[in-house]
Protein backbone atom coordinates (compact mmCIF):
# COMPACT_ATOMS: atom_id res chain seq x y z
CA UNK A 1 0.00 0.00 0.00
CA UNK A 2 1.13 3.66 -1.30
CA UNK A 3 2.20 6.06 2.02
CA UNK A 4 -0.10 9.04 2.68
CA UNK A 5 1.74 12.06 0.93
CA UNK A 6 2.03 15.15 3.24
CA UNK A 7 2.60 18.41 1.68
CA UNK A 8 3.29 20.99 4.42
CA UNK A 9 6.07 19.49 7.06
CA UNK A 10 5.17 19.39 10.80
CA UNK A 11 8.00 21.01 13.07
CA UNK A 12 9.18 17.68 15.11
CA UNK A 13 10.21 18.85 18.47
CA UNK A 14 12.55 15.75 20.07
CA UNK A 15 12.37 15.35 23.77
CA UNK A 16 13.95 13.51 26.85
CA UNK A 17 15.01 10.58 28.62
CA UNK A 18 12.50 7.68 28.69
CA UNK A 19 9.93 9.75 26.42
CA UNK A 20 12.24 10.40 23.89
CA UNK A 21 12.43 6.22 23.49
CA UNK A 22 8.70 6.17 22.95
CA UNK A 23 9.00 8.83 20.49
CA UNK A 24 11.42 6.93 17.98
CA UNK A 25 9.23 3.84 18.48
CA UNK A 26 6.06 5.33 18.16
CA UNK A 27 7.33 6.69 14.63
CA UNK A 28 9.40 3.51 13.76
CA UNK A 29 6.24 1.07 14.28
CA UNK A 30 3.21 3.35 14.02
CA UNK A 31 3.95 6.36 11.49
CA UNK A 32 6.63 5.84 9.14
CA UNK A 33 5.07 2.53 8.12
CA UNK A 34 2.13 4.39 6.81
CA UNK A 35 2.86 7.87 6.04
CA UNK A 36 5.77 9.46 4.20
CA UNK A 37 6.28 11.79 7.04
CA UNK A 38 7.89 14.99 6.64
CA UNK A 39 8.80 17.07 9.75
CA UNK A 40 11.03 19.89 10.11
CA UNK A 41 13.31 18.28 13.21
CA UNK A 42 14.58 20.26 16.19
CA UNK A 43 16.29 18.09 19.35
CA UNK A 44 14.97 19.97 21.94
CA UNK A 45 16.55 17.32 24.41
CA UNK A 46 18.60 18.62 27.22
CA UNK A 47 21.75 18.13 26.30
CA UNK A 48 21.04 19.67 22.76
CA UNK A 49 19.56 22.53 24.22
CA UNK A 50 22.96 23.38 26.30
CA UNK A 51 24.86 22.95 23.51
CA UNK A 52 22.93 26.01 21.86
CA UNK A 53 22.70 28.19 24.56
CA UNK A 54 18.81 27.21 24.27
CA UNK A 55 18.65 28.86 20.90
CA UNK A 56 16.83 25.68 19.30
CA UNK A 57 13.97 26.02 21.35
CA UNK A 58 13.43 29.33 19.89
CA UNK A 59 14.45 28.74 16.65
CA UNK A 60 11.67 25.51 16.89
CA UNK A 61 8.86 27.89 18.38
CA UNK A 62 9.34 30.72 15.66
CA UNK A 63 9.31 27.23 12.48
CA UNK A 64 5.63 26.35 14.69
CA UNK A 65 4.73 30.32 14.00
CA UNK A 66 6.02 29.29 10.08
CA UNK A 67 4.48 25.98 9.73
CA UNK A 68 1.52 26.17 12.13
CA UNK A 69 1.71 22.86 13.35
CA UNK A 70 3.88 21.03 15.70
CA UNK A 71 4.21 18.32 18.02
CA UNK A 72 6.46 18.22 21.11
CA UNK A 73 8.03 15.21 23.19
CA UNK A 74 8.30 15.49 27.18
CA UNK A 75 10.95 17.93 27.87
CA UNK A 76 13.02 18.47 31.07
CA UNK A 77 12.74 21.51 32.75
CA UNK A 78 16.29 21.22 34.85
CA UNK A 79 16.79 21.85 38.70
CA UNK A 80 19.61 22.13 40.79
CA UNK A 81 20.07 18.21 40.47
CA UNK A 82 19.62 18.20 36.44
CA UNK A 83 22.49 20.99 36.32
CA UNK A 84 24.98 19.09 38.45
CA UNK A 85 23.98 15.15 36.05
CA UNK A 86 24.17 17.73 33.02
CA UNK A 87 26.70 19.55 33.07
CA UNK A 88 24.91 22.78 32.27
CA UNK A 89 25.99 26.04 31.64
CA UNK A 90 23.09 26.93 33.45
CA UNK A 91 19.54 26.49 34.47
CA UNK A 92 17.75 26.73 31.59
CA UNK A 93 13.79 27.59 31.22
CA UNK A 94 10.75 25.31 30.59
CA UNK A 95 10.83 24.60 26.78
CA UNK A 96 7.13 24.71 27.20
CA UNK A 97 7.09 28.21 29.07
CA UNK A 98 9.00 29.37 26.09
CA UNK A 99 6.89 28.05 23.44
CA UNK A 100 4.02 29.10 25.12
CA UNK A 101 5.09 32.94 24.87
CA UNK A 102 6.32 32.99 21.61
CA UNK A 103 3.36 31.58 20.45
CA UNK A 104 1.30 33.40 23.08
CA UNK A 105 -0.48 29.96 23.75
CA UNK A 106 -3.11 29.13 25.80
CA UNK A 107 -2.94 24.90 26.93
CA UNK A 108 -5.68 22.45 26.35
CA UNK A 109 -6.13 19.07 28.18
CA UNK A 110 -8.35 16.33 27.60
CA UNK A 111 -8.82 12.82 29.49
CA UNK A 112 -8.73 10.18 26.37
CA UNK A 113 -12.08 7.37 27.42
CA UNK A 114 -11.13 4.42 27.39
CA UNK A 115 -13.59 1.32 28.48
CA UNK A 116 -12.29 -0.05 31.45
CA UNK A 117 -10.86 2.70 32.92
CA UNK A 118 -13.67 4.74 34.46
CA UNK A 119 -13.65 8.19 36.31
CA UNK A 120 -14.22 8.66 39.95
CA UNK A 121 -17.34 10.88 38.96
CA UNK A 122 -19.62 8.24 38.08
CA UNK A 123 -21.81 10.54 35.76
CA UNK A 124 -18.80 11.72 33.44
CA UNK A 125 -19.25 10.38 30.09
CA UNK A 126 -17.49 12.78 27.85
CA UNK A 127 -14.26 14.32 28.04
CA UNK A 128 -13.79 17.60 29.51
CA UNK A 129 -11.36 20.04 28.42
CA UNK A 130 -9.58 22.79 30.79
CA UNK A 131 -8.02 26.08 28.98
CA UNK A 132 -6.11 27.48 31.54
CA UNK A 133 -4.16 30.94 31.00
CA UNK A 134 -0.75 30.98 31.22
CA UNK A 135 0.37 33.80 32.40
CA UNK A 136 0.48 36.39 35.37
CA UNK A 137 -1.40 35.67 38.71
CA UNK A 138 -0.12 34.06 41.53
CA UNK A 139 2.85 32.05 39.17
CA UNK A 140 4.39 35.95 38.62
CA UNK A 141 3.79 37.35 41.34
CA UNK A 142 5.53 39.96 43.75
CA UNK A 143 6.12 38.75 47.96
CA UNK A 144 7.13 40.68 51.36
CA UNK A 145 7.54 38.74 54.04
CA UNK A 146 6.30 42.01 56.72
CA UNK A 147 8.64 42.67 59.37
CA UNK A 148 6.41 44.36 61.71
CA UNK A 149 3.99 47.25 62.19
CA UNK A 150 3.13 49.42 58.93
CA UNK A 151 1.02 50.30 56.18
CA UNK A 152 0.90 48.43 53.02
CA UNK A 153 -0.22 50.24 49.53
CA UNK A 154 -0.78 49.28 46.08
CA UNK A 155 0.69 51.88 44.16
CA UNK A 156 0.64 52.69 39.96
CA UNK A 157 2.89 55.20 38.80
CA UNK A 158 2.17 56.21 34.97
CA UNK A 159 4.59 57.20 32.34
CA UNK A 160 3.64 60.88 33.27
CA UNK A 161 4.18 60.84 36.74
CA UNK A 162 0.70 60.70 38.26
CA UNK A 163 -0.50 57.86 40.77
CA UNK A 164 -2.87 55.83 41.95
CA UNK A 165 -2.70 54.75 45.37
CA UNK A 166 -5.10 52.67 47.43
CA UNK A 167 -4.93 51.16 51.11
CA UNK A 168 -4.08 47.28 51.43
CA UNK A 169 -3.46 46.83 54.84
CA UNK A 170 -2.63 48.34 58.64
CA UNK A 171 -0.32 45.93 60.25
CA UNK A 172 -0.02 46.08 63.84
CA UNK A 173 2.29 43.03 63.55
CA UNK A 174 3.97 41.04 60.97
CA UNK A 175 2.48 39.09 58.37
CA UNK A 176 2.90 38.71 54.07
CA UNK A 177 2.10 40.78 51.40
CA UNK A 178 1.61 39.51 47.92
CA UNK A 179 1.41 41.29 44.55
CA UNK A 180 0.00 39.92 41.42
CA UNK A 181 -0.88 41.03 37.59
CA UNK A 182 -1.97 40.76 34.27
CA UNK A 183 -2.20 42.34 31.04
CA UNK A 184 -5.48 43.11 29.15
CA UNK A 185 -3.58 41.61 26.11
CA UNK A 186 -2.97 38.69 26.93
CA UNK A 187 -6.22 38.10 28.79
CA UNK A 188 -7.50 39.16 25.43
CA UNK A 189 -5.04 36.37 23.56
CA UNK A 190 -6.89 33.70 26.26
CA UNK A 191 -10.49 34.36 25.31
CA UNK A 192 -9.80 34.73 21.80
CA UNK A 193 -7.86 30.94 21.84
CA UNK A 194 -10.70 29.30 24.05
CA UNK A 195 -13.38 30.95 21.31
CA UNK A 196 -11.28 29.50 18.53
CA UNK A 197 -10.70 26.22 20.30
CA UNK A 198 -14.32 25.74 20.70
CA UNK A 199 -15.83 26.40 16.97
CA UNK A 200 -12.85 23.80 16.04
CA UNK A 201 -13.78 21.22 18.34
CA UNK A 202 -17.70 22.19 18.15
CA UNK A 203 -17.79 22.38 22.17
CA UNK A 204 -19.36 24.61 24.90
CA UNK A 205 -17.85 26.97 26.15
CA UNK A 206 -17.72 27.59 29.98
CA UNK A 207 -15.68 30.61 31.78
CA UNK A 208 -15.89 31.23 35.61
CA UNK A 209 -13.42 33.44 38.12
CA UNK A 210 -14.82 34.65 41.08
CA UNK A 211 -15.46 38.33 40.27
CA UNK A 212 -18.31 38.90 42.98
CA UNK A 213 -15.04 39.05 45.72
CA UNK A 214 -12.73 40.09 43.06
CA UNK A 215 -14.67 42.93 40.95
CA UNK A 216 -11.67 44.86 39.16
CA UNK A 217 -9.36 41.77 38.67
CA UNK A 218 -11.60 38.90 37.99
CA UNK A 219 -14.36 41.09 36.60
CA UNK A 220 -11.96 42.37 33.91
CA UNK A 221 -11.35 38.79 32.83
CA UNK A 222 -15.23 38.33 32.69
CA UNK A 223 -15.60 41.69 30.61
CA UNK A 224 -12.73 40.90 28.46
CA UNK A 225 -13.97 37.53 27.63
CA UNK A 226 -17.84 38.93 26.86
CA UNK A 227 -16.83 41.98 25.25
CA UNK A 228 -14.85 39.27 22.30
CA UNK A 229 -17.36 37.20 22.37
CA UNK A 230 -20.12 39.78 21.66
CA UNK A 231 -17.89 41.76 18.95
CA UNK A 232 -16.48 38.73 17.36
CA UNK A 233 -17.67 34.93 18.06
CA UNK A 234 -21.92 35.51 19.22
CA UNK A 235 -23.01 34.66 15.61
CA UNK A 236 -20.18 32.15 14.90
CA UNK A 237 -21.40 30.34 18.06
CA UNK A 238 -24.81 30.35 17.06
CA UNK A 239 -24.51 29.04 13.43
CA UNK A 240 -22.43 26.32 14.88
CA UNK A 241 -25.33 25.34 17.35
CA UNK A 242 -22.46 25.84 20.85
CA UNK A 243 -22.65 28.27 23.41
CA UNK A 244 -20.85 30.25 25.31
CA UNK A 245 -21.46 31.09 29.08
CA UNK A 246 -19.89 32.87 31.83
CA UNK A 247 -20.68 31.64 35.79
CA UNK A 248 -19.13 32.02 38.97
CA UNK A 249 -16.05 29.48 39.82
CA UNK A 250 -18.13 28.00 42.49
CA UNK A 251 -21.16 27.53 40.85
CA UNK A 252 -18.87 26.15 37.82
CA UNK A 253 -16.82 23.25 40.08
CA UNK A 254 -21.00 22.51 41.24
CA UNK A 255 -22.19 22.47 37.56
CA UNK A 256 -18.90 19.95 36.70
CA UNK A 257 -19.33 17.80 39.24
CA UNK A 258 -22.82 16.59 37.79
CA UNK A 259 -22.34 17.20 34.04
CA UNK A 260 -21.68 14.44 32.00
CA UNK A 261 -18.42 16.18 30.36
CA UNK A 262 -18.42 17.29 26.53
CA UNK A 263 -17.53 20.84 27.26
CA UNK A 264 -14.23 23.30 27.43
CA UNK A 265 -13.86 24.67 31.33
CA UNK A 266 -11.65 28.09 30.39
CA UNK A 267 -10.05 29.07 34.11
CA UNK A 268 -7.66 31.69 35.29
CA UNK A 269 -4.03 30.54 35.64
CA UNK A 270 -4.23 29.18 38.86
CA UNK A 271 -7.46 27.88 38.71
CA UNK A 272 -6.48 25.97 35.80
CA UNK A 273 -3.88 24.49 37.23
CA UNK A 274 -5.72 22.88 40.06
CA UNK A 275 -8.11 21.67 38.02
CA UNK A 276 -6.71 19.99 35.58
CA UNK A 277 -4.56 17.92 37.70
CA UNK A 278 -8.86 17.66 39.59
CA UNK A 279 -9.99 16.28 36.20
CA UNK A 280 -7.07 14.40 35.00
CA UNK A 281 -7.07 12.40 38.49
CA UNK A 282 -10.38 11.49 38.62
CA UNK A 283 -10.30 10.31 34.76
CA UNK A 284 -7.70 7.93 35.39
CA UNK A 285 -4.16 9.34 34.34
CA UNK A 286 -1.61 11.88 32.96
CA UNK A 287 -1.00 9.38 30.81
CA UNK A 288 -4.36 9.52 29.53
CA UNK A 289 -4.24 13.17 28.73
CA UNK A 290 -4.31 14.97 25.31
CA UNK A 291 -2.56 18.25 25.10
CA UNK A 292 -2.50 21.21 22.35
CA UNK A 293 -1.03 24.58 22.56
CA UNK A 294 -3.10 26.62 20.60
CA UNK A 295 -2.31 30.80 20.01
CA UNK A 296 -5.04 33.37 18.96
CA UNK A 297 -3.42 33.06 15.23
CA UNK A 298 -4.60 29.45 14.83
CA UNK A 299 -1.42 27.78 15.78
CA UNK A 300 -1.45 24.52 16.97
CA UNK A 301 1.13 22.62 19.07
CA UNK A 302 0.57 18.65 19.97
CA UNK A 303 2.09 17.51 23.21
CA UNK A 304 1.92 15.09 26.19
CA UNK A 305 0.71 16.42 29.13
CA UNK A 306 3.41 14.13 31.38
CA UNK A 307 7.01 14.20 31.87
CA UNK A 308 9.81 12.78 30.70
CA UNK A 309 9.37 9.61 32.56
CA UNK A 310 13.16 9.34 34.61
CA UNK A 311 12.68 6.64 36.67
CA UNK A 312 11.79 4.53 33.90
CA UNK A 313 14.48 6.09 31.67
CA UNK A 314 17.38 4.74 33.87
CA UNK A 315 15.85 0.81 34.29
CA UNK A 316 15.65 1.19 30.59
CA UNK A 317 19.70 2.21 30.21
CA UNK A 318 20.68 -0.30 33.45
CA UNK A 319 19.22 -2.88 30.58
CA UNK A 320 15.55 -3.43 32.86
CA UNK A 321 12.57 -4.08 31.14
CA UNK A 322 9.77 -1.15 31.33
CA UNK A 323 6.28 -0.98 31.02
CA UNK A 324 5.47 3.25 29.83
CA UNK A 325 2.82 4.52 28.75
CA UNK A 326 2.83 5.69 25.33
CA UNK A 327 -0.97 6.70 24.98
CA UNK A 328 -0.29 10.63 25.34
CA UNK A 329 2.90 10.49 22.87
CA UNK A 330 0.59 8.64 20.00
CA UNK A 331 -2.02 11.03 20.55
CA UNK A 332 0.34 14.25 20.35
CA UNK A 333 1.14 12.89 16.76
CA UNK A 334 -2.27 11.94 15.74
CA UNK A 335 -3.49 15.32 16.90
CA UNK A 336 -0.80 17.21 14.78
CA UNK A 337 -1.11 14.61 11.71
CA UNK A 338 -5.29 15.45 12.13
CA UNK A 339 -4.42 19.24 12.37
CA UNK A 340 -1.88 19.49 9.46
CA UNK A 341 -4.46 17.24 6.81
CA UNK A 342 -7.27 19.57 7.72
CA UNK A 343 -5.24 23.26 7.01
CA UNK A 344 -3.47 21.02 4.03
CA UNK A 345 -7.40 19.42 3.07
CA UNK A 346 -5.33 15.65 2.70
CA UNK A 347 -8.41 13.25 4.20
CA UNK A 348 -6.24 10.43 4.23
CA UNK A 349 -3.79 11.74 6.93
CA UNK A 350 -7.10 13.04 9.34
CA UNK A 351 -8.56 9.30 8.46
CA UNK A 352 -4.97 7.95 9.55
CA UNK A 353 -5.01 9.78 12.44
CA UNK A 354 -8.75 8.56 13.24
CA UNK A 355 -7.93 5.43 12.81
CA UNK A 356 -4.30 5.33 14.77
CA UNK A 357 -6.57 6.73 17.46
CA UNK A 358 -8.74 3.67 17.60
CA UNK A 359 -6.03 1.34 17.27
CA UNK A 360 -5.35 2.71 20.67
CA UNK A 361 -8.00 2.32 22.19
CA UNK A 362 -8.64 -0.76 21.16
CA UNK A 363 -5.83 -2.15 22.26
CA UNK A 364 -6.66 -0.98 25.70
CA UNK A 365 -10.21 -2.46 25.61
CA UNK A 366 -9.26 -6.00 24.19
CA UNK A 367 -6.96 -6.07 27.45
CA UNK A 368 -3.56 -5.59 26.30
CA UNK A 369 -2.05 -2.55 28.02
CA UNK A 370 1.09 -0.51 30.20
CA UNK A 371 1.32 -1.55 34.29
CA UNK A 372 0.24 1.56 34.92
CA UNK A 373 -3.01 1.27 33.49
CA UNK A 374 -3.55 -2.56 34.30
CA UNK A 375 -3.59 -1.38 37.98
CA UNK A 376 -6.91 0.74 38.14
CA UNK A 377 -8.71 -0.91 35.44
CA UNK A 378 -12.16 -2.61 35.69
CA UNK A 379 -11.35 -4.92 32.83
CA UNK A 380 -10.11 -8.66 33.63
CA UNK A 381 -7.19 -11.20 33.02
CA UNK A 382 -5.62 -8.11 31.59
CA UNK A 383 -2.13 -8.77 29.64
CA UNK A 384 0.50 -6.58 30.76
CA UNK A 385 3.03 -5.57 27.94
CA UNK A 386 6.53 -3.84 28.33
CA UNK A 387 6.96 -0.52 26.45
CA UNK A 388 7.73 -1.52 23.17
CA UNK A 389 5.24 -4.72 22.72
CA UNK A 390 2.55 -2.18 23.92
CA UNK A 391 3.52 -0.17 20.84
CA UNK A 392 3.31 -3.19 18.44
CA UNK A 393 -0.02 -4.77 19.86
CA UNK A 394 -1.38 -1.19 18.54
CA UNK A 395 0.16 -1.37 15.22
CA UNK A 396 -1.61 -5.07 15.14
CA UNK A 397 -4.62 -4.05 15.63
CA UNK A 398 -4.49 -0.82 13.68
CA UNK A 399 -4.02 -3.79 10.83
CA UNK A 400 -6.75 -5.32 11.68
CA UNK A 401 -9.33 -2.18 11.08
Amino acid sequence: MAKIQMTTPLVEMDGDEMTRILWKMIKDELICPYVDLKTEYYDLGLEHRNETDDKVTMDSALATQKYGVAVKCATITPNAARMTEYNLKEMWKSPNGTIRATLDGTVFRAPIIVKGIEPCVRNWEKPITLARHAYGDVYKNTEIKVPGAGKAELVFTAEDGTEIRELIHTFKDGGILQGIHNTDKSIASFAKACFNYALDTKQDLWFATKDTISKKYDHNFKDIFQDIYDAEYKEKFEAAGIEYFYTLIDDAVARVMKAKGGFIWACKNYDGDVMSDMVSSAFGSLAMMTSVLVSPTGVYEYEAAHGTVQRHYYKHLEGEETSTNSVATIFAWTGALRKRGELDGISELMEFADKLEKATVETIESGRMTKDLALITSLKDVTICNSQDFIKEIRKTYETL
